[in-house]
């Protein structure tokens, strides 16, 4: 595989800049250390909340450009930047770059090359969503099914592992964790008649430790809830980075859809699609599963980020895992053992009424018996979900969740399957989206108590679907993008009041982080539009000529601070 390193002037310019072997206490306690962000979600709980308060809700009117980077690449930019010792390390399909935190100067850029048949067999997006830090490494995947480690002073590969083949559908957009001393990957391609899996990396060489499979085998537990043999070509990808809770020493890992996507062909469960794995980061054991839609008609994958909270329950401090579902239900799951302690809907639902506390299981309605049927339905929400990929955010300090939210998207759905599902070939649906009857606007950003389970304020879209992943501060704001006017905003987080808005580029569909250097806070995020977001804005247009923006291209990372 060819790459090539472009390095600064010289190498001899990173001076206090050159990073230090980065330490497993480091990744810890990466959700309060302020002046570096060390791991995806700003935390291993995936919070994605800053401590920072230098910038609050008097002052962020004053927020200003500090400096831009282009990517010089047109295709989405959905990955978040990683801070260490004053160097920001953010990556796109095409590239590794290490560039100063203050100045934007690059420092170092690794580019990457793929085999050009690659993007044939991508089923969402020519992208990647960041990287992962480790003793004086980078590790990041690539769109053709490696895994990489680079050495973070200078960018030069230490190591390469081919994790899959593309031939058979399987590609690479996951950020890599790191969690008990062990590179945790997952996969990509249930649309392309593959087996999903999470696969367990020795950070040093670059070993291959364990796989775990998320479509078990006839004599594997699960087994059972597969028909024949469409296990093997069941789905269940694993392409989001998922949570940690060091003191359990367990990893939290979302699951895709399976495949294909007519239900009908694949009765029973279809474990462990659209669930929660919780592992064991050195072995890949299963400890446990929550399974949220069981033999999924609508393509509502959970692997959207698995947030890690202490929260009182019954008025005992309980240690949860709350997930904002694709499938418009927003669960509470007692994260030392799978317990559902709670689960409701925070968009329009009509595929089930409702979750039953005591077996965990949806109670479907019509609409999902019908469409197994390959009947035309109506569903709510659209297989968008109710929010897609995007991750939200939880703040500590207001005990509020915020959701990005496609509240009024529905689709028409009629099941459609190949004749027999075949690997490296994706499985074909029919749908087509719309904006509910009614309906006044799009989509929301959503702000939920955690403690009484209310809503205690809505942002909404009149015009746009919402794209936009979030990030909480100590400084009572979230930030946030995601629609199609380019704005990047800051919000009051206790009522939702906007209070900063810029115009970048591109849309910003990157998630969002801050870090203070040298004194100074600093607000990081990447704008470039494309994927979902620009398909469905085109589909929109199809339906309402004329009414959506065309949002321009452009990859690039923004970094804004106060004006003194």
């Amino acid at each position: 595989m060819k790459r090539s390193i472009l390095l600064a002037a010289s190498l001899a310019i990173l001076g206090p800049f050159a990073a230090s072997a980065q330490t497993t206490e480091q990744l810890v306690k990466g959700a309060s250390d302020t002046s570096n962000v060390l791991n995806y979600g700003m935390g291993y709980n995936l919070q994605r909340f800053s401590p920072l308060t230098q910038i609050t809700k008097e002052n962020a009117k004053n927020l200003v450009p500090v400096w831009n980077y282009s990517f010089a690449d047109d295709r989405s930019e959905e990955s978040q930047p990683l801070v260490y010792q004053g160097v920001l390390y953010v990556t796109t399909h095409a590239a590794t770059m290490a560039v100063n935190a203050k100045t934007g100067k690059q420092i170092w850029k690794t580019k990457v090359e793929y085999p050009p048949e690659t993007p044939r067999i991508v089923c969402c997006g020519i992208i990647n969503r960041g990287a992962a830090i480790y003793e004086g490494k980078l590790f990041r995947t690539t769109l053709d099914a490696n895994v990489i480690a680079l050495d973070a002073n200078s960018g030069k590969e230490i190591w390469r592992q081919k994790a899959a083949d593309i031939k058979e559908g399987y590609s690479m957009t996951v950020a890599p964790l790191v969690a008990d001393g062990v590179v945790i990957t997952g996969i990509s391609g249930a649309e392309f008649g593959t087996r999903g899996f999470i696969d367990g990396w020795d950070p040093a060489t670059g070993k291959h430790l364990w796989r775990t499979h998320t479509i078990p085998s006839p004599d594997e537990p699960g087994g059972d809830t597969w028909k024949g043999d469409t296990w093997k070509l069941g789905g269940g990808s694993t392409w989001i980075t998922g949570s940690y809770d060091p003191e359990l020493n367990t990893v939290y890992w979302g699951i895709g859809n399976p495949g294909p996507f007519n239900s009908a062909v694949r009765p029973g469960d279809n474990l462990y699609t659209c669930s929660v794995l919780a592992l064991e980061p050195k072995t890949g054991k299963m400890k446990w599963h929550y399974q949220f839609s069981p033999n999924n008609p609508f393509d509502y994958d959970s692997v959207a980020e698995m947030v890690l909270a202490d929260i009182n329950v019954e008025g005992k401090p309980t240690k949860v895992l709350m997930d904002a579902n694709r499938n418009g239900f927003f669960y509470v799951l007692d994260r030392t053992n799978g317990k559902l302690l709670a689960a409701n809907p925070y968009v329009n639902v009509n595929w089930a009424s409702g979750v039953d506390l005591k077996t965990g299981r949806p109670i479907e309605t019509d609409v999902s018996k019908d469409a197994r049927e390959g009947k035309k339905v109506v569903v709510y929400p659209s297989i968008l979900g109710g929010k897609n990929w995007e991750p939200g955010a939880f703040n500590p300090k207001t005990r509020m969740v915020y959701i990005p939210t496609q509240e009024n998207l529905c689709a028409v759905m009629i099941g459609r399957t190949l004749d027999t599902p075949v690997a490296g070939r994706r499985a074909a649906t029919t749908n087509q989206m719309y904006i509910a009857p009614g309906a006044d606007h799009i989509s929301e950003v959503q702000a939920w108590n955690v403690d009484t389970g209310t809503k205690a304020w809505t942002h909404t879209f009149k015009d746009s679907p919402n794209w936009g992943p979030m990030l909480t501060t100590g400084g009572g704001l979230v930030f946030s993008g995601g629609t199609n006017d380019r704005l990047f905003r800051a919000y009051d987080a206790k009522n939702g009041k906007v209070l900063w808005e810029f115009p970048t580029n591109s849309g910003v569909l990157g998630t969002p982080t801050t870090f203070a250097v040298g004194g100074t806070q600093y607000v990081a995020v990447q704008s470039g539009w494309g994927v979902d977001a620009r398909g469905v804005n085109a589909r929109l247009n199809a339906e309402y000529p004329g009414e959506y923006p065309e949002v321009p291209d452009g990859g690039a990372i923004w970094v804004f601070a106060v004006k003194n």
